[in-house]
C-alpha cells in the first residue's frame, strides 16, 4: 500500500527579525504536524529569528537581497526558483510584500502551482502598488489568508478581490508559555523597587508611529501626572527610539525605556495593565500574549485592536490618536482593581478559548491540505 508523503511547505518571508509576521512564521515552520508536512523556511534577508529556527531544526535558507535593486537580485531570485524546484515544493506561502513579490516570480519559474499568501496588517500607508499587484497577481495565488476581519474588509476594500479569495485565520498565542508566575512577578517589581499598591502599565512593541507611541507619550504626561503610584514601562525599539529615551529621561523615574526585552513573559508578569495605542494592527501578537496573561488590556480603537477588544467586556478601547481619552482609560484601570480583575479575567478566557496556538496551527493544516488538494 502506498504511504502518502508529507506535503512540502516553503514560508517565505521578507525577513527574519524578531517581529509579529515573523513569529507567525517560527510558530507555523516548528508546529506543524511533520508526519503530514515537510516545512522550510526561505527568507530575502535573515535576522535573529533564522538562528532560532535552525535552533529548532528547521531548514533555513537566506537569499541576502538587500533593501533596494542591484544587478544581483535578479541573480537571487533565480537562486530562489532552484531552490523550490530542487525541494519539489508543493505549496509555497509567502508573507510581507516583497516576499509574495518574488515568491509569485520564482513559483512560476520552478512550476510550484500552490501558492498562499498572508496578509498580516490593516495597511493605512500609501501603498497603492501592492493593492494592484495583489489583484493583478490573484491568478496566480490560491488564497489569501487575512490575520482579522479587519485587515481582510482593509484589503478587500483595495483590492476588489472576491469574498472567495479570502479566509480569515487569526494568529493564535501560547498560552502555556503566557501564564502568571507569582515568582516573576515579585522578582521584578523588587528589581524596579515597585512597591504591592504600585501601578505598572506596560506597553511592548515595535518603537514607531504605527504602533502610536507619540500617543502613548502625550497620555502618559496626563496619566502620571494624576496617579501618583503609577508608573509606565515601554520595552522595544524602533525609529522613535530617541524621543522615548528622552521621554523617560526627563520623567524623574516615572517612564522607563527597557529597550529589547527577551523574556517577555515575565514582563507582562510585572505589570498591572497593557496599554496598546496603534493606529492599525493586523492582530496584534502582544496584546494576545497580556491578554494570555491576564492583564486588563487599553488599546485604540483600530483595526485589528478591535479584533481581539470588546470594550467594557475583556478590556477597553480609546478612541485613536486621542491622548486625553487614553490617559482617561489608563486611569480608570489604575484607580479600579476590581475593574482590573473582572477585565483581566474576561480578557484571558477570551484568548485562551478562542485564539489559542493550537487552533492556529489547526487552521492552517486544514487549509493547506484543501488547497494541495489532500
Amino acid at each position: 500500500m502506498d504511504v502518502m508523503q508529507p506535503i512540502r511547505i516553503c514560508q517565505l518571508i521578507t525577513e527574519l527579525r524578531p517581529a509579529g509576521a515573523e513569529r507567525c512564521v517560527y510558530e507555523l515552520a516548528t508546529r506543524l504536524d511533520s508526519s503530514r508536512f515537510d516545512v522550510q523556511v526561505i527568507a530575502l534577508r535573515g535576522g535573529s529569528v533564522a538562528d532560532e529556527l535552525t535552533a529548532a531544526g528547521v531548514k533555513v535558507t537566506v537569499l541576502g537581497v538587500g533593501w533596494r535593486w542591484n544587478p544581483t537580485v535578479a541573480g537571487k531570485l533565480r537562486v530562489l526558483a532552484d531552490v523550490l524546484s530542487r525541494e519539489r515544493v508543493d505549496l509555497l506561502h509567502t508573507h510581507l510584500f516583497h516576499a509574495d513579490l518574488a515568491g509569485r516570480m520564482a513559483a512560476r519559474r520552478a512550476g510550484v502551482t500552490r501558492v498562499v499568501h498572508t496578509v498580516h496588517v490593516a495597511e493605512k500607508r500609501f501603498r497603492p502598488w501592492q493593492f494592484a499587484f495583489a489583484k493583478w497577481a490573484m491568478g496566480g495565488c490560491d488564497r489569501i489568508i487575512a490575520v482579522s476581519q479587519s485587515v481582510k474588509d482593509s484589503h478587500q476594500a483595495r483590492t476588489g478581490l472576491a469574498d472567495r479569495d479570502y479566509t480569515v485565520l487569526p494568529n493564535g498565542i501560547d498560552t502555556e508559555a503566557f501564564s502568571p508566575s507569582a515568582d516573576a512577578r515579585r522578582q521584578l517589581r523588587e528589581q524596579w523597587q515597585l512597591g504591592q499598591g504600585d501601578i505598572a502599565a506596560l506597553f511592548v512593541g515595535r518603537l514607531d508611529r504605527q504602533k502610536g507611541v507619540d500617543v502613548l507619550l502625550k497620555a502618559a504626561g496626563q496619566f502620571l501626572a494624576g496617579a501618583p503610584n503609577a508608573t509606565l514601562l515601554i520595552a522595544g525599539d524602533g525609529p522613535m527610539r530617541g524621543k522615548v529615551r528622552r521621554y523617560c529621561k526627563a520623567s524623574g523615574g516615572r517612564a522607563r525605556w527597557l529597550g529589547f526585552v527577551d523574556d517577555v513573559p515575565a514582563l507582562m508578569n510585572a505589570a498591572d495593565m497593557f496599554v496598546l495605542p496603534s493606529r492599525w494592527e493586523g492582530w496584534p501578537l502582544a496584546l494576545g500574549e497580556a491578554m494570555a496573561m491576564g492583564l486588563p488590556a487599553i488599546g485604540a480603537d483600530s483595526p485589528g485592536i478591535r479584533d481581539v477588544i470588546s470594550t467594557g467586556e475583556t478590556g477597553l478601547l480609546a478612541p485613536a490618536e486621542d491622548p486625553a481619552a487614553l490617559a482617561d482609560a489608563m486611569a480608570r484601570l489604575a484607580g479600579d482593581g476590581d475593574l482590573r480583575q473582572r477585565l483581566g479575567s474576561a480578557g484571558q478566557r477570551h484568548i485562551r478559548e478562542g485564539f489559542s496556538i493550537a487552533k492556529y496551527i489547526a487552521a492552517h493544516e486544514e487549509l493547506y491540505e484543501q488547497i494541495a488538494g489532500r
